[in-house]
């Protein structure tokens, strides 16, 4: 059986990906969705650090950011292995929902890929939800794919 692209006018999908165990199904989801609609696929991901936390310890932002690139080059990888035309987006800073949407504004896409961190309780009334906030300022369609 043939696959197709169900929904028509996906050219530019967002992968926002934090390199977490949780967000694998959507990596595979974004994937599946950019090689059935023959989509370019952006994959971005946040090092999420404050101007404190790095004046304290610059070793290990540094770190954080090394292992965040080696992420979005393996995530880069599995995709142009599916024949998918990628590119791989790294920034550094404080609110990655702030990036996600900027980004998705700025390449224009039709839809941001992401998953569900599944926080809940005063947790996430104390810390905020980086899916809630792209949900709430996204100037396009959000998918938010389930660990």
């Amino acid at each position: 059986m043939k696959e197709s692209c169900a929904i028509m006018g996906f050219e530019k999908i967002l992968l926002a990906t934090d390199g977490s165990e949780s967000v694998e199904a959507a990596i595979q989801e974004a994937i599946n969705i950019a090689r059935v609609c023959s989509s370019r696929l952006y994959i971005l991901s946040v090092v999420d650090v404050n101007p404190e936390f790095e004046a304290l310890a610059p070793n290990v932002v540094e770190k954080a950011e090394t292992e965040t690139k080696g992420h979005v080059d393996s995530v880069k990888k599995r995709a142009e292995k599916e024949g998918i035309s990628c590119e791989t987006i790294v920034h550094q800073g404080e609110e990655p929902y702030r990036f996600i949407v900027d980004e998705a504004k700025k390449t224009k896409v039709d839809m941001i890929v992401m998953g569900s961190h599944g926080r809940t309780g005063l947790k996430r009334l104390m810390m905020g939800s980086v899916t809630a906030r792209v949900i709430g300022h996204a100037p396009c369609k959000v998918l938010v794919v389930p660990c």
